[in-house]
């Protein structure tokens, strides 16, 4: 049998985290846990305080709503508390709370509540005076909170004035300050930019700590918005109201912004309905709610319900499932995509978040492994937002088990074994072994056969799915060597469609060097590089053995196309494919390079082409490059020719400002032929 002595020494431990949880997340604002994880502390303490009445004290948590303001802003005594709300979690809750509601007020159970979203940001309080604003503090402790005047004037949906005539008179009016997804995310942006910024872990962590700048000019800079929610007190100014609705009606008129999603409803049947109403509406919304707020809607009733020593008796916030819950990362694997794109995975020790269970979570890639620092074993923070893939959003740096060590980002495939390359600042890796490597064999084989490639006609995906899984090829090089008979016994396929496939495949060994080098699928390299590669090397054997010099000399190809192209070539598995394929018979016709005449008239010149022409531009940059010139995407006095088609738009205005000559079509062709005389 559990001890009194055990109890007490149980409810003190869970204040105590209570209490660190408070401080963390309203002073320092950076809390350790997930609200989930904090209302299962903070109910498992009532519990226990409602089993054990001789264990309660003034001091718990259950009686306060959070801690002390920040000693960095001067204090604020509400004049009327600002309490928490009670929590309900289950369709059972809201019933109770409403059958709570009627019994007490001896009344039907249809009465009306008005359901407004529950706004996830931080609670402030403003008081106008004659119209004008005067103070806004924060929550703080519920009786006692910080001075932010100064910064809500910041914030540009606070009305500095009210509309209207409110001479001689004084109200107070209470919101929620909250930021955007978008302002979210391009906050972390700059900040990440900044280096020595601070990343916050969400829209309303973000939100508490711009308001609680000590210096205005940054929250000012910051992306804050405002819904305002109650009208708590006013003097001066002849009103009588009987509903909270109407006064919600009021403040809108004086220019408060008040949410347009709040309903009146009847009874539990339309409490519930409007949270099931809200709870599809989440994920489309600009700003993240967890939950719902039902508050009895005549006034007479809530004076009649009164108050808990924390809440009121006529409101609730039922929440929705958590979008943030605490769990451990059991390992760190890296999946191959159907491109070769190396993506790292964290298995997660299974939890409950978002409405689902999750166990794997994308790490995205080695960058944000590194900046997060998340390790096997780690305690992490994960985030699931409707059907937006699950992530990790913090790491619990406190928490972190003894000799831990950081997670090292593995060179090799998983799959194949070939070289980990990276591109675009070591932000993006892949996997080397294109034509090689299994994982990306099904898409490449795909790319290998399409019209602008090898061009097999017949070869299309649900059959290329069928010849991998069921063995018949495992790289490209195999579909030359595929028989009528392995095809026809393939489901839907028969004789003459099988003998169909076979021709086409025959056919397509006949190509050009461009789409050879285009089919094989390398990184960044499209139908026009590979065009230019094949112009300027010619030989395969020579393109397959140049250095990065070499590579980048070569018009339209920098150094991200450079390193794709190099690394491609560097790794055996493809060259062995390569070889296979050459020896299957693929063959195409020897480019015969021509020198160019330093006397034709487009040597040296450099070339806009703007505007709709008869043919591809491709294939006027193709005529330009070969006698000798240069294209450039942009008009400048440096610009010798300005080619233009039909709707040229401004490139063809700039040029004529610069007074750069204009070429047609005809005009085009008539120097480019004088120039091969």
């Amino acid at each position: 049998m559990v001890s009194t002595k055990d109890i007490a020494s149980q409810v003190e431990s869970l204040r105590e985290q209570l209490r660190e949880h408070n401080y963390r997340y309203y002073v320092l604002d950076d809390p350790e846990i997930t609200d989930a994880e904090y209302d299962r502390l903070f109910k498992a303490l009532q519990k226990l305080e409602q089993q054990f009445p001789d264990l309660v004290t003034a001091d718990s948590p259950t009686a306060r709503i959070g801690e002390k303001p920040d000693k960095g802003f001067s204090q604020i005594k509400h004049e009327i508390p600002m309490l928490s709300l009670s929590n309900a979690f289950s369709e059972q809750d809201v019933i109770a709370f409403v059958k709570r509601v009627c019994d007490r007020l001896g009344s039907p159970d249809n009465i009306e509540f008005v359901a407004e979203p529950k706004l996830d940001g931080l609670a402030v309080s403003l008081i106008y005076k004659n119209g004008l604003l005067f103070q806004a503090a924060t929550r703080g402790d519920g009786s006692t909170g910080e001075d932010i005047t100064p910064n809500i004037k910041t914030v540009r949906s606070v009305p500095l004035s009210l509309r209207g005539d409110f001479y001689s008179s004084k109200i107070e009016v209470r919101g929620e300050v909250i930021m955007t997804h978008a302002g979210f995310k391009k906050l972390n942006q700059e900040q990440d930019e900044m280096r020595t910024g601070k990343r916050y872990v969400n829209p309303r962590n973000a939100a508490a700590g711009s308001l609680r700048q000590l210096d205005p000019a940054i929250t000012a800079k910051r992306p804050l918005e405002i819904y305002f929610y109650s009208l708590d007190q006013f003097e001066g100014i002849n009103l009588k109201f009987t509903t909270h609705i109407e006064k919600l009606a009021f403040i809108k008129n004086a220019g408060l912004r008040v949410n347009p999603l709040l309903k009146v409803v009847n009874g539990a049947k339309g409490c519930l309905k409007a949270h099931q109403q809200l709870a599809k509406k989440r994920q489309s919304l600009a700003y993240d709610i967890d939950g719902i707020v039902y508050k009895a809607n005549r006034l007479d009733y809530q004076n009649s319900l009164g108050f808990v020593a924390r809440a009121p008796r006529w409101a609730l916030a039922h929440k929705f499932p958590a979008q943030e819950e605490t769990t451990i990362v059991k390992s760190i694997e890296v999946q191959v995509g159907r491109t070769g794109a190396i993506t790292p995975v964290a298995r997660l020790k299974p939890v409950f978040v978002g409405g689902v269970t999750v166990s794997n979570v994308t790490l995205h890639n080695k960058s944000e492994i590194e900046r997060q620092d998340i390790r096997v074993g780690d305690t992490v923070v994960v985030r699931r937002a409707g059907d937006v893939i699950p992530e990790v959003v913090k790491v619990l740096d406190e928490m972190r088990p003894e000799h831990s060590t950081p997670y090292v980002f593995p060179s090799q495939c998983p799959v194949c074994d070939s070289e980990i390359v990276y591109e675009t600042s070591e932000v993006i890796a892949r996997c080397s072994g294109g034509l090689y490597c299994s994982a990306q064999l099904i898409e490449g084989i795909k790319h290998f056969a399409s019209r602008k490639a090898m061009d097999i006609e017949g070869l299309g995906s649900k059959l290329v799915e069928q010849l991998v899984t069921e063995g018949h090829v495992k790289t490209v090089a195999d579909i030359y060597h595929l028989s009528k008979d392995s095809i026809a016994n393939l489901e839907r396929m028969a004789d003459k469609s099988a003998q169909k496939l076979i021709d086409a495949i025959e056919k397509s060994k006949s190509t050009t060097l461009a789409k050879f080098l285009y089919s094989l699928g390398i990184t960044h390299v499209g139908e026009t590089t590979a065009q230019a590669l094949a112009n300027e090397f010619a030989d395969l054997g020579v393109l397959m053995v140049a250095d990065l010099e070499k590579l980048q000399a070569v018009d339209d190809v920098g150094p991200v196309v450079s390193h794709s192209v190099a690394n491609f070539f560097k790794e055996s598995h493809n060259i062995e494919v390569i070889k296979k394929l050459i020896e299957s018979g693929v063959h195409w016709p020897r480019i015969e390079k021509v020198p160019v005449s330093e006397d034709h008239e487009f040597y040296n010149k450099s070339f806009v082409i703007t505007g709709t022409l008869s043919k591809p531009r491709e294939v006027y940059s193709a005529l330009i490059k070969r006698a000798g010139g240069k294209v450039t995407s942009s008009v400048s006095r440096n610009t010798d020719y300005v080619l233009a088609g039909e709707n040229p738009g401004s490139k063809l205005d700039k040029a004529m400002n610069l007074g750069t000559e204009i070429l047609d079509e005809d005009r085009f062709h008539q120097l480019l032929g004088a120039g091969d005389n």
